[in-house]
């Protein structure tokens, strides 16, 4: 690797009085990059409705004076990728965000910085303390739908980049800002992303990963259950059949194959001590037309997770294989029970210890945090699976700790998110290497 004539080299050790300056431009900008961070958590960027987070973080980007890309999801190109989920509603207008650095000359190693900028639903508002896009500060947490999954992260990011501008220092590596859609449903934006042709030496995303590094983490799969029953009148039940109670059959059938995977942990690195890794989630439920009829239709949207190393086909064959040996309920009513891809179709990964990129990470953690950094398996999806399968990529997921993801009240601890950004500020300095601004 080439090293930079000033400045630092990529790949060496940072100077300690660099790391200072770096550490103490994140303190001074750190105020406003919690205004910045609640104004993203308060533009409400739910599915296809990620248009104003976008336009934001784009202004952020072009602001800061990087080469901007914008660009709307490509359906036809995606469904040819393997990795790409269902496609099940309009890309219309439904954009990924890239901003690079791209220094004078690139001596340093390049660095994607990636992160997602949809949300999932809020739920009932009543549930919530208080609005939940009303981004607020209490006891050291920060609020909102999405704050901690992941619009901490995205903003980290980008005050990490200028912490080491304002230090005085300029990256000699490229680097891509990436603020994509549909992780939480496809994970076809980064796919994009990947598409389109950017690639780098490492990949960070700071999802909320309580202060450590994702070691590994499964794959998942989305599916519609659609059950037929035969309508009647209540009043005469027993000659129909009501397709919501065939539906809760058919799931307990399809949690059979869930206990068997599970069963099978001990055979699967990084998953032998996780009690349950395998989950199937009932996410949605409906069916029938009337409250006088018996339901002639069910379907059920769920979600099923998998190993790495396992192909989302093969779990998919047996998902389809089981409901076609299904021919009656206990009672013996025929059941007719069918499934169809509604997201997900990807496959988990693990990151393998003692890459370079993971070596440089665990340095920065170590100065910032005083304690070695920590690994873990998590039965999520990540959208690291893209860059670590597709990329051959170093991808490091490291985020900071955060509550109720998902949940009601969500909230990201924001001490632990000045650390985060801390880390990756002194990651980039130490693998993009630096040059002194004024050259």
């Amino acid at each position: 690797m080439d090293s930079s004539a000033n400045g630092t080299p990529a790949g060496t050790a940072l100077p300690q009085d660099a790391r200072d300056r770096i550490l103490a431009a994140v303190d001074a900008a750190f105020d406003s990059q919690l205004s910045f961070t609640q104004e993203l958590v308060r533009h409400p960027s739910l599915r296809t409705q990620e248009s104003g987070a976008q336009q934001l973080l784009f202004d952020a980007m072009q602001q800061r004076g990087l080469e901007m890309d914008r660009w709307e999801l490509d359906t036809e190109e995606l469904s040819a990728h393997p990795g790409a989920g269902a496609v099940t509603v309009s890309y219309d207008g439904v954009d990924n965000v890239v901003g690079t650095w791209q220094p004078g000359v690139e001596k340093g190693r390049s660095l994607i910085l990636n992160g997602h900028v949809d949300v999932v639903p809020e739920g009932p508002k009543s549930q919530w303390t208080a609005d939940p896009w009303d981004s607020y500060v209490k006891d050291g947490w920060l609020y909102g739908r999405g704050s901690g999954d992941m619009k901490a992260g995205l903003a980290a990011n980008l005050f990490a980049f200028d912490a080491v501008r304002a230090a005085g220092y300029e990256p000699a590596g490229r680097i891509h800002f990436q603020s994509v859609v549909e992780e939480e449903c496809t994970g076809n934006g980064s796919l994009a992303a990947l598409l389109r042709g950017y690639a780098a030496d490492a990949v960070i995303i700071p999802e909320p990963e309580e202060d450590m590094l994702v070691r590994a983490n499964v794959g998942v799969i989305w599916f519609r259950l659609e059950v037929a029953g035969e309508p009647t009148h209540p009043r005469e039940m027993q000659t129909g059949f009501n397709a919501i109670d065939a539906a809760y059959h058919v799931v307990e059938r399809l949690r059979s194959l869930e206990a068997e995977w599970n069963a099978q942990r001990g055979s699967h690195r990084y998953f032998e001590d996780l009690p349950h890794p395998i989950n199937l989630n009932m996410g949605g439920i409906r069916g029938g037309d009337w409250p006088s009829s018996v339901p002639a239709w069910c379907h059920v949207d769920l979600r099923v997770a998998l190993y790495p190393g396992t192909s989302a086909e093969s779990v998919w064959q047996q998902v389809t294989g089981l409901l076609d040996g299904i021919e009656t309920d206990g009672q013996g009513n025929r059941i007719r029970a069918t499934a169809a891809r509604t997201g997900f179709f990807s496959e988990g990964y693990v990151l393998e210890e003692g890459s370079d990129a993971e070596n440089v990470l665990a340095d920065a953690h170590r100065n910032v945090f005083g304690s070695d950094l920590q690994s873990f398996t998590t039965p999520g999806y990540l959208d690291g699976r893209v860059f670590t399968l597709y990329g051959n990529t170093p991808t490091l997921v490291y985020g900071p700790v955060s509550e109720a993801i998902h949940g009601y009240d969500e909230r990201v601890d924001i001490e632990s998110v000045r650390r985060i950004t801390k880390s990756i500020a002194l990651f980039i300095a130490e693998w993009c290497g630096l040059e002194d601004a004024a050259r």
